[in-house]
């Protein structure tokens, strides 16, 4: 009765029912809010989960896939890191470059990091480390510097902070070679500025699924579920009773799906706010 179009239904599923609707979003709504809140404290679930740990072991995984060896977490690198985050939040800007022309080389330098090749990839508004190393990984000019074979240490921050008046979370990696001497005299791989629109459009769908809370995952899974029985129920419109048939209901199976996917891609969107 509630999933399957037949004769005792009159062929209209009850969860794809005005009142099965309403139970749907109150449920999912309530769920979502509910263990959002009491995981992380946001009602969104979008508090970041980014960690110093879990960026390493993401780094260096994509590395052995490439054949690469793997990169050493270093102390100063990640001390530079913070301090550039705390830069740019500070100074609210978001670039390579602080807008006094402050180079990220300069953070090097305040920790005493003396290098022979270093470089810097930024990203901001992401919550797992799978998508912030997908991100980086889909762009050319971060992947160089993930993957680059000089490099042998990394050091990274994320921090949480309010950049242009938005809440945000900001990751800053720093990757580096060491230099022999004491002189800091590096050369810096490149470090252009890239967005997600840099990515294919299936790189973008992957990485935005990807920084989806388990919650919302869910969530996206069932709603799809339900959008599925809205198709099934428009393949038997030839069968709802003729009153039925002679009004909008005889497409109410296509338009309770096109409503329960594009809710989805709502909820979607809502956790794909992901810059690099």
């Amino acid at each position: 009765m509630a999933v399957v179009p037949h004769k005792k239904n009159s062929y209209r599923p009850h969860l794809i029912r005005r009142h099965g609707l309403v139970a749907v979003v109150v449920i999912i709504v309530a769920v979502q809010i509910g263990l959002n809140i009491s995981t992380d404290g946001s009602v969104l679930g979008d508090r970041s989960q980014v960690t110093t740990s879990g960026l390493l072991d993401k780094t260096n995984s994509a590395r052995a896939d490439q054949g690469e060896h793997n990169l050493v977490l270093d102390d100063k690198l990640s001390q530079a890191a913070y301090l550039k985050a705390q830069d740019m939040f500070e100074k609210q800007y978001w670039a390579h470059d602080a807008p006094d022309g402050t180079q990220p080389w300069k953070w090097l330098g305040d920790v005493g990091y003396n290098y022979a090749e270093a470089g810097e990839n930024l990203a901001k508004g992401f919550n797992t480390n799978d998508t912030v190393v997908t991100a980086w990984l889909h762009s050319p000019e971060h992947r160089t510097n993930v993957l680059k074979s000089d490099y042998t240490q990394v050091g990274f921050a994320s921090v949480e902070g309010e950049l242009k008046g938005k809440s945000t979370n900001i990751v800053v990696a720093l990757y580096g070679k060491p230099a022999e001497s004491p002189v800091v005299a590096g050369v810096q791989a490149p470090i252009q500025e890239a967005t997600t629109a840099s990515m294919s459009p299936i790189a973008r769908v992957g990485y935005a699924i990807q920084n989806l809370s388990p919650v919302a995952l869910g969530s996206v899974v069932f709603i799809i579920f339900v959008a599925f029985i809205g198709l099934l129920a428009q393949a038997y419109r030839q069968k709802l009773p003729k009153q039925l048939r002679q009004s909008w209901y005889r497409h109410h199976g296509l338009y309770k799906a096109v409503g329960m996917a594009s809710f989805a891609v709502i909820i979607v969107a809502l956790y794909n706010g992901g810059q690099i």
